[in-house]
């Protein structure tokens, strides 16, 4: 897989971060474009320790301190969305890093991102209710999965 495949959007996501971090001058290591590459690729919205162990796999000497000030940066860059929970189990989504609705499941902890067409709509909506102009928001569904379901 190459970094410059305009027939992969996943590509193009990972060189549109790429550009973003050479344009800031943060050095990318091959440990950090590894990150980059997991938070972009995943769909499964991975934890801090996730993404240490997937890296580690490749890069065994990485220290977790290069995975949070990777997606610390990333974070700054509005190029991945932090999904903090009050147990600080914090979740990342470099796939879709901007806001949009999730289905939590609070047995198994999976997270999923339906498409819903009404979320526009709702922030409309809250727009006109409140008078506030939003520059973000978080929507958050918890329950149980259809497999964490299918166990019970």
């Amino acid at each position: 897989m190459t970094t410059n495949d305009p027939e992969n959007p996943l590509e193009e996501r990972v060189t549109r971060i790429l550009s973003r971090i050479r344009e800031r001058d943060f050095r990318l290591t091959p440990q950090r474009l590894t990150i980059i590459r997991i938070l972009a690729t995943s769909k499964d919205h991975p934890s801090v320790d996730e993404v240490y162990q997937e890296v580690r796999t490749q890069f065994p000497t990485t220290s977790v301190a290069t995975v949070y000030k990777t997606i610390t940066l990333l974070k700054e860059l509005n190029e991945v969305l932090e999904l903090g929970f009050p147990d600080g189990s914090n979740r990342y989504d470099g796939y879709r890093p901007y806001p949009h609705p999730h289905a939590i499941c609070t047995n198994c902890r999976k997270i999923m991102d339906p498409e819903i067409s009404s979320v526009d709509e709702l922030s409309e909506e809250m727009r006109k209710k409140t008078g506030y102009t939003f520059s973000f928001h978080r929507l958050d569904f918890f329950g149980l999965c259809p497999e964490c379901q299918r166990k019970s």
